[in-house]
């Protein structure tokens, strides 16, 4: 099976070729603010990062030629966790989301490129609006304001079953499954995203995207609602500049004014005290996130996964796991793999193994 997996972000596009099992192709095509700022609508970069594609399978020899074609999911209504053909209902919410992110791009790309091959599907597969909350976990103190779920739902996943099928290789007499174990796996991204995974389904996960939970390198989190509302009506931002301090310029952006975290650890070892304390700060409201997570499962964790690029930092996973492996052993899986996941996810459909699901 050959598969081709597109990952469009907000300033890269991510390619990969896989025969099977085994990659043949990956690449990071970076995208300049400059280029990037010709094109008014994120929607309006489709046809640019279309063509970059078939452009890098050109330079690279790959003959344009698959068994499917698998897009990272959109800002789509909230649907249940697993693999979706692409079909119309789902191109239309995308051409009309109400949400904007680079993501949306993916199930078109995908769609285009597989309609040039006869006979090949497309797919998407765990985008990061997957609802599996338990109904309590709906209720916010305001009816007008239920929970929404926007998280990274796909490396989250893909980083559980990897945990699992790394568990059960240690101990072949009796494997371990995904749907078999109570983990809180955190995402450590330019967002940040906890999730209580139980028994295979993710019954509590947050908005990372406009406003819940700790802060990030470029997201505010949750913040004090009297003080937004009151800033809302000071007249001192547009509706757009403070969508922006939510998400974008919040976060250690805002109070550090860059969100390279190598580069706010060097400040910290020359003695910068500032920047100690906001890091340490986003790091303790992290752990606080994943303290909350135990709670759902009644402090019954088998173990506590922590992602994402910030995983990389042993600054700060060091100081996550001090504050929080009293609840359960943590184990760290640096950077995110979604591309891999996006493929075994577009493997296990083509084989029979997983169910192809319908979005209506």
């Amino acid at each position: 099976m050959k598969i081709l997996a597109v990952n469009p972000g907000s300033t890269s596009t991510k390619i990969a070729v896989y025969e099977d099992e085994t990659p043949r192709l990956v690449l990071n095509i970076r995208h300049s603010v400059e280029e990037l700022s010709q094109f008014p609508r994120i929607i309006d970069q489709f046809e640019f990062r279309k063509h970059l594609v078939l452009e890098a399978l050109e330079a690279n020899d790959i003959p344009f030629k698959f068994d499917a074609i698998v897009g990272r999911g959109g800002l789509l209504k909230p649907i249940p966790g697993g693999v979706y053909a692409v079909n119309d209902a789902m191109l239309d919410d995308m051409l009309h989301a109400m949400r904007t992110h680079a993501c949306n791009l993916g199930c078109l790309i995908a769609h285009e490129l597989a309609a040039m091959l006869p006979g090949c599907p497309s797919f998407i597969a765990d985008p990061g609006v997957v609802d599996e909350l338990d109904d309590v976990a709906r209720i916010t103190g305001s009816p007008l304001m239920p929970s929404i779920t926007i998280w990274h739902a796909l490396n989250q996943r893909a980083i559980a079953r990897r945990y699992a099928a790394e568990r059960s290789a240690l101990q072949p007499e009796a494997p371990v499954h995904y749907e078999d174990l109570n983990l809180i796996v955190c995402h450590l991204g330019g967002g940040v995203s906890v999730g209580v995974h139980r028994h295979g389904r993710a019954v509590d996960v947050p908005n990372a995207l406009d406003g819940f939970g700790p802060f990030s390198p470029e997201r505010a989190g949750t913040l004090p609602a009297g003080q937004l509302i009151d800033l809302c009506h000071s007249g001192r931002y547009t509706t757009e500049e403070l969508k922006k301090r939510i998400s974008g310029k919040a976060g250690l952006a805002a109070h550090l004014g860059t969100t390279d975290i190598p580069a706010i650890e060097r400040r910290i070892a020359e003695g910068d005290t500032h920047a100690a304390l906001v890091l340490d700060a986003m790091i303790y409201r992290i752990a606080k996130e994943i303290g909350g997570a135990a709670v759902v499962l009644y402090g019954k964790v088998d173990a506590i996964l922590l992602t994402g690029g910030m995983a990389h930092s042993e600054y700060i996973t060091s100081r996550l796991q001090e504050r929080v492996s009293f609840l359960a052993p943590v184990h760290v899986y640096p950077g995110e793999d979604e591309l891999e996941a996006l493929v075994m996810n577009a493997l296990g459909a083509l084989r029979g193994e997983l169910p192809v699901q319908v979005y209506r």
